[in-house]
């Protein structure tokens, strides 16, 4: 595909801008519906829930970089990503309609952890390629405006869902006062299918529109010089890179603590099992303060550097975890959120990039599959370590029995205050943060 074929063109941006908001909120759907519906109907164990949700950190640190590496090595006559981004919304959709299929069902827990798991993999299993797909299709010197316009996208698809959850939520309350809790109202109400039918057809549509709207350049399937272990052997073996990664993780940990555990965090603070509206109104009202941050990261990054930015950024984040447990109504967990959502705004904005120009040495042309995957799986694995560690660690320090409800998820703000104080000092002793500042 020449540069002129690449030339900017609103159809393909915003076709890639649509499949990221579809895909946004199927990630939405997920923060904003499965942990109440495990707990509706299946068990209250912050163990057993933990764990099964884990399984979307683990989905995420594999297959991302499995279906980027086969995107890059193999064609068909129909292209290299449109074929499998295809692929991807139609299990998306499938996926989606599982999930809802089997709960309403009254599947087992076992049946259900698989629908989500499903759910998991299908939307892991293009996300890499949608990204890769970018550079190939919009030319060098549109692709900032190109990438802006598909992150405001993906933003707006959270905050969109979680917004529609919690109305629904409350709209059912209201009509159904005398339900057990929000989930029972809306399933009572018709409305808990109402996400997922729309979210099952923006994953199918958007990919639909990338098969058959955007012209894929015709180019061979790579001939890679290395193999896929070896890839990731050059990457692991960065001393730098892990480093800086592990920092993260530390991070994302205590992040993923109030993401996964949300509603449980809720219900211990409100003490009641209707906080299916309230949890989404917070996760949207961190949406919109995360986007603040970020755009303060920015001007802040130019006026003190990338390293004190950072630092900032973790501060701010830290405060919420330090008072969390003080806390005990709906008004000052707005507070909270709202803050801890600017302190990871500027956190994201100025340290993520950090691993994307850390991993760009090793970023090819004929690779660009296996590298926003890897990319992708990097975002991934704290998922995976935060849902396990949060539930073992509710579960210990619970008391309570699985079908009971006082489980005491406030000490998640404890434990996320500590991991984020170890991670301070670490990132303040990275002086080599600031070089490129010069």
């Amino acid at each position: 595909m020449s540069n002129d074929e690449k030339r900017f063109k609103w159809s393909v941006i915003l076709g890639l801008a649509f499949l990221g908001f579809s895909m946004s909120t199927g990630w939405a759907l997920n923060k904003g519906y499965s942990f109440k519906l495990i707990e509706h109907s299946y068990t209250y164990s912050p163990l057993i829930i933990g764990t099964i949700l884990s399984l979307q950190g683990l989905i995420g640190s594999i297959v991302p970089i499995l279906s980027g590496y086969y995107s890059d090595v193999h064609s068909s006559k129909h292209g290299k990503r449109k074929p499998l981004i295809l692929v991807g919304g139609i299990l998306g959709a499938l996926a989606t309609a599982t999930i809802y299929t089997v709960y309403i069902a009254h599947a087992s827990i076992v049946i259900f952890a698989l629908a989500l798991a499903f759910f998991f993999f299908s939307l892991y299993f293009y996300s890499p390629l949608y990204r890769a797909l970018l550079p190939e299709v919009v030319h060098s010197g549109a692709r900032g405006t190109a990438s802006g316009v598909i992150t405001l996208f993906e933003w707006m698809g959270n905050l969109v869902l979680f917004g529609s959850i919690a109305f629904l939520a409350a709209k059912a309350s209201h009509l159904y006062p005398k339900a057990g809790d929000q989930i029972e109202a809306m399933i009572e109400a018709n409305y808990l299918v109402i996400p997922f039918i729309v979210v099952g057809l923006m994953l199918l549509i958007s990919a639909a529109y990338i098969y058959f709207y955007i012209k894929e350049p015709e180019k061979p399937a790579a001939q890679a010089e290395i193999s896929l272990w070896s890839y990731l052997g050059e990457i692991f073996r960065d001393r730098e890179f892990t480093n800086f990664y592990l920092v993260q993780i530390l991070f994302w940990l205590s992040f993923e603590f109030i993401a996964v555990f949300m509603f449980g965090i809720l219900r211990s603070v409100l003490n009641t099992e209707k906080v299916t509206a309230a949890g989404n109104v917070l996760m949207a009202l961190f949406n919109v303060t995360v986007l603040i941050g970020a755009v303060t990261g920015g001007p802040l990054y130019d006026r003190i550097g990338r390293r004190k930015s950072i630092l900032v950024g973790g501060v701010v984040f830290l405060v919420p975890f330090l008072i969390g447990w003080f806390v005990h109504t709906f008004g000052q967990m707005m507070v909270l959120i709202g803050l801890g959502g600017v302190g990871w705004g500027i956190f994201v904005a100025t340290s993520w990039p950090v691993v994307g120009d850390m991993l760009s040495k090793y970023q090819r042309e004929e690779l660009n599959g296996i590298y926003y995957g890897v990319f992708e799986a990097a975002k991934s694995f704290p998922v995976f370590i935060a849902a396990i560690t949060g539930g073992i660690i509710v579960y210990l320090t619970g008391g309570a029995s699985f079908t009971e409800a006082n489980f005491n998820y406030r000490i998640l703000f404890p434990v996320g205050a500590l991991f984020i104080i170890i991670a301070l000092p670490l990132i303040w002793s990275m002086k080599h943060l600031d070089v490129e500042k010069g």
